[in-house]
């Protein structure tokens, strides 16, 4: 195993710029945090961590899911460990001495780290650490890991770089989240509009070639391989270095020069262009008379699409438009302009998917695009037109497969149809309800980890139902639940919820007067929640939001952000002055209920939502034209790098602050069921969460789907397995019993895993260990008494487990044996010693016994299950965990002498029943009998070894302990009778020192296993 893990760290220091520094870093490493294996290091640095005004000099080791710091200065060591999902926030700040560190912000500490060589460097590392290993176990609902990802401990520092990289590029571009960066090439590209080469870089994948140029904003391109025809290399010339052509099917070609390393990026574009072309076959019709070229389905799918009648033909509002009354002329013309300056730009920039994107789009996007173009165009800026023509006939088998099941999201889509634009003529009818149910159900059936959201899919789907046909809208709805939102649509938003957050900067970025005066942007941001889940179409009038939605199919959630910080500029003035939240949100509702769309040719549509106002005067009117106009101007300069920045850097706070709503709904609901104080209780969920966590860092397979699920009620989404309930019952537990302690911790859990999935869940453990810590004396040893019986004592596995052996029936009846020496030696002793004190003062404990049964009978909650009575087998491991748990106690003679009495007159108590129930012999010839057969003990102690088989496997009659019983109540008021077992039990136990030291040592218990 040492050659192997050698060998491993060895592959693993091999892949790294320095492989000889980083294997000595990583024996380093291993040695001062005593790490599993599996705890895979991914980087280190020289820096230095400051405690308050003084550094500390040392290393900063990056591992795939902690961050440690060491420090040996002055004869003092220092060392770190931070999981990664402890981390709160991870920002860039300054303190008084240096100007720029980075600080790590955990539940109770900031720690603040400087002195990098490259701090820029260092930051995005820790950023991709968190941010993966975040998502990875607390936002593993939809989730999924880059490839070079999935196996976290052969994450390196280059996987993370490339994953930066092919985050941006696919945020850039608004591609697939398959899609996977393969080069990044410094280039020029021939602009025909500019009359010059546009300086710029390339950008390859699998199924796209991509162009940005260095000037943000200046000219964007996409190509995907599908529209390309050929890709060739030209003549090396002066004036023309290095130059490809890239031919696609709208006979239009892209020049690229100043390639380096050319004839690479040739041959791998046309290896990935051939394997395109194989997989997604399409033909286009060359002689369409249309605006845009679009790709047509191959014959046969065409011709099964006109036989099915589950697709209709047509948009649902096409019907509603050839049969409205037409518009005023002065609208008219103005819709009239704009397709003619859309037409102009087309011949100029390209009419297909591989147009030249440029500033002068975003200003036609901006005035709002001709309804008879709105939605090819949104299918152009979203590269939806890309996946409908690769993907031919696929919607209509979704349709076919999807219609006539009825599960949860069949119901909840069919209850909300007819809340959908019920203001719409559109959706008026059954053409559109049943176009809208068939994508709805269709998209749920394609991704059901997404399934249906209520809280905007509908209405969304809805709007692009009024300006794409039927299948058109649902690959627009593709794209913008799986590349332009992402994350939106899930259970718990999260997406959403990031971008949320993220505006709340914003704000205080742009507008820091407002957010000065609003202390608490929290009724702001629960406003703002619907502006990003629905794009503003259930806010301000359909009208006006379709521009909205024109600016984002364009720019992507940027234009959402710059909307919203345009809407609460308008209204600044108004805000400052408002007394409370309510006033504030009102202001805002009255102001986006009076967003009109002057140019538009359609009839004036409500907004979806609805607001109502006592004012009688009327309320000034703004053009959705002028507002958006202002947002491009005044708040247009966010780039695409630093949203995506904020979205990682408020991900963190927002899954975070989703595990403090988790935790403090848990202790809600425990803390009224037990008596442990609230900060204790607090302390312990800390404990019992970072138990399931470490089991997600370091065991194979990863087992975060089954044990922490989001969905599910607060207090079971994390849960622990037997391995981990018994290391957590070894910190906390009172009851350690020595190399007993594994055995009681398996009976624990056996106890407490009602349904028998093998994992258990905060509360279970809690209510136990409440009555370990708090119980009365009657409840510790109920609970005692029920970890000695079926089911959780079980005769062929748990007994000596710590020794990982199967223990035989022969082993156990000479164990019994054994013990049946010691506890009658230890009666003997103690009923010498109390002959010799008080003679006189003889005890009738038959007699004690029998009032004491009584009186607590009459007690007992008749409603309350009796519980089975314990065998001879089970009443041995019994009194086995109590001597263990008396071991090392101060009193632990008297304790000794105290259970060996009790023993002897449960054992009486035991035959006493045994006779009653058949003619057995008496208890004294039973014990003759054992004594006789039985071997003369080496030492006085409960643990005999039991080691040595004996020789004669009949000694043991097997018929006894098939009739010795003993019940709860005996053993009860067999323990009330001494003093010292009643004092033991009803002593005060202290937590807060057991969770200090469970908080120092859970990780070296763990790692030293």
């Amino acid at each position: 195993q040492a050659l192997i893990a050698e060998e491993a760290s060895s592959r693993l220091a091999e892949q790294e710029e320095e492989p000889e520094k980083f294997r000595e870093a990583l024996v380093k490493f291993e040695a001062r945090f005593n790490f599993p294996e599996a705890e895979k290091l991914v980087t280190y640095y020289s820096c230095c961590c400051w405690k308050g005004r003084v550094p500390r000099q040392g290393w900063l080791y990056l591992s795939i899911n902690h961050l440690c710091f060491y420090s040996f200065f002055l004869g003092k060591e220092l060392k770190l460990v931070i999981p990664w999902v402890d981390i709160q926030k991870l920002e860039r700040t300054s303190n008084v001495f240096l100007t720029d560190t980075i600080r790590i912000t955990t539940q109770n500490k900031e720690r603040d780290f400087s002195m990098f060589l490259n701090l820029d460097e260092v930051f995005k590392i820790m950023e991709q650490l968190a941010d993966v290993t975040l998502r990875r176990l607390l936002d593993n609902e939809v989730f999924d890991l880059d490839p070079d990802l999935q196996e976290p401990s052969q994450i390196t520092k280059r996987d993370l770089e490339a994953r930066a990289q092919n985050e941006f590029f696919r945020a850039f571009f608004r591609l697939p989240r398959r899609e996977k960066l393969h080069e990044v090439v410094d280039c020029s590209l021939w602009t025909p509009f500019s009359r010059c080469h546009t300086v710029g870089r390339m950008f390859t994948s699998d199924s796209y070639v991509c162009f940005a140029s260095r000037e943000d904003g200046c000219c964007k391109v996409i190509l995907p391989l599908r529209e390309v025809v050929s890709i060739e290399k030209m003549e090396d010339t002066s004036l023309l270095p290095h130059p490809i052509i890239v031919s696609i099917r709208s006979k239009m070609a892209f020049q690229f020069i100043e390639l380096k390393d050319r004839d690479r990026l040739v041959e791998g574009l046309l290896v990935r262009l051939k394997q395109v072309h194989a997989n997604h076959p399409v033909h286009y019709d060359a002689s369409t008379n249309d605006d845009v070229v679009w790709p047509l389905r191959m014959n046969s799918e065409e011709s099964g699409k006109e036989k099915s009648p589950l697709l209709h033909p047509d948009t649902p509002v096409t019907v509603f438009q050839q049969s409205d009354s037409q518009s005023p002329d002065s609208r008219m013309s103005r819709e009239q302009i704009k397709i003619s300056l859309w037409n102009d730009h087309f011949a100029e920039y390209g009419r297909t998917v591989c147009m030249f994107r440029t500033e002068k789009i975003r200003k036609l996007v901006a005035m709002g695009i001709p309804e008879s173009l709105r939605g090819r165009l949104w299918l152009l800026f979203s590269d939806a037109v890309t996946d409908l023509a690769a993907h031919p006939g696929y919607y209509g088998n979704l349709v076919e497969e999807s219609l006539g099941k009825c599960c949860l999201v069949t119901e909840e889509i069919e209850r909300d149809l007819h809340r959908s634009l019920p203001e719409h003529p559109a959706f008026q009818n059954e053409t559109g309800i049943a176009a809208l149910r068939r994508v709805l159900t269709a998209y749920a059936h394609r991704n059901p980890k997404i399934g249906y959201c209520q809280q905007s899919m509908n209405i969304l789907t809805s709007v692009l139902l009024l300006y794409a046909k039927e299948e058109e809208a649902f690959w627009l709805l593709v794209a913008v639940c799986e590349r332009m939102l992402p994350d939106y649509f899930n259970h718990r938003v999260i997406g959403a919820q990031v971008d949320q957050s993220v505006f709340e900067e914003l704000i205080k970025d742009h507008l820091p007067e407002l957010a000065e005066h609003m202390n608490d942007l929290s009724a702001l941001a629960s406003v703002s929640l619907s502006w990003f889940l629905t794009l503003f179409l259930s806010i301000m009038p359909l009208e006006s939001a379709v521009n909205v939605v024109d600016c984002f199919f364009y720019d992507g959630i940027k234009a959402i952000f710059q909307l919203g910080l345009a809407i609460l500029e308008a209204n600044a003035e108004e805000l400052c002055g408002s007394r409370d939240d309510g006033q504030a949100l009102m202001v805002l509702s009255r102001f986006l209920d009076h967003i009109k769309n002057e140019e538009s040719p359609g009839l004036p549509i409500g907004s979806h939502h609805v607001f109502f106002s006592d004012d009688q005067e009327p309320f000034p009117v703004t053009d959705i034209a002028d507002l958006i106009r202002d947002a491009y101007e005044k708040f247009g300069d966010q780039s695409v790098e630093q949203i995506e920045h904020l979205r990682c850097k408020h991900r963190i706070r927002v899954l975070q602050g989703h595990e403090d709503t988790t935790k403090q709904n848990v202790l809600r609901v425990v803390i009224p069921e037990v008596s442990i104080p609230p900060e204790d209780l607090e302390e312990l969920y800390d404990l019992f969460k970072r138990e399931h966590m470490m089991s997600c860092y370091w065991e194979q397979p990863w087992p975060v789907t089954p044990r922490h699920d989001p969905s599910r009620p607060y207090a079971e989404q994390y849960r622990i397995d037997a391995r981990q309930f018994a290391h957590l019952f070894q910190l906390v537990s009172p009851w350690t019993c020595g190399a007993h302690t594994e055995i009681l911790a398996e009976r624990t859990f056996r106890l407490l895993d009602d349904n028998m999935d093998q994992l258990i869940e905060f509360r279970a453990l809690v209510g136990c260990l409440d009555v370990m810590y708090n119980g009365e004396m009657n409840e510790k040893i109920k609970l005692l008494y029920r970890l000695h019986i079926p089911p959780a004592y079980k005769v062929r596995r748990d007994v000596d487990t710590s020794r990982h052996r199967t223990i035989s029936k022969k082993y156990l009846v000479w164990e019994s044996i054994d013990w049946f020496q010691n506890i009658v030696t230890l009666a003997e002793k103690k009923s010498t010693f109390h002959l010799s004190e008080k003679e006189s003062d003889a005890v009738d404990y038959q007699k004690q016994l029998k009032q004491m049964i009584k009186d607590l009978a009459k007690e007992k909650d008749k409603t309350e299950k009796e519980l089975p009575k314990m065998s001879q087998r089970e009443f041995i491991q019994f009194c086995k965990t109590l001597y263990s748990m008396f071991h090392e106690d101060p009193e632990e003679n008297n304790l000794y002498q105290a259970i060996a009495t009790v023993t002897t007159l449960l054992l009486q108590i035991g035959e006493v029943g045994q006779r009653s129930s058949s003619s057995g012999s008496c208890s004294q010839e039973c014990l003759e009998e054992l004594q006789a057969s039985a071997p003369s003990p080496e030492q006085d102690s409960v643990f005999a070894d039991t080691g040595k088989t004996p020789q004669d496997s009949q000694a043991f009659p097997a018929e006894a302990e098939g009739d010795w019983t003993v019940s709860l109540e005996h053993i009860l008021a067999s323990l009330l009778t001494e003093q010292s077992l009643v004092n033991f039990f009803e002593k005060p136990l202290d937590m807060k020192s057991k969770l200090q030291n469970a908080k120092l040592n859970q990780y070296n218990l763990k790692t030293v296993e």
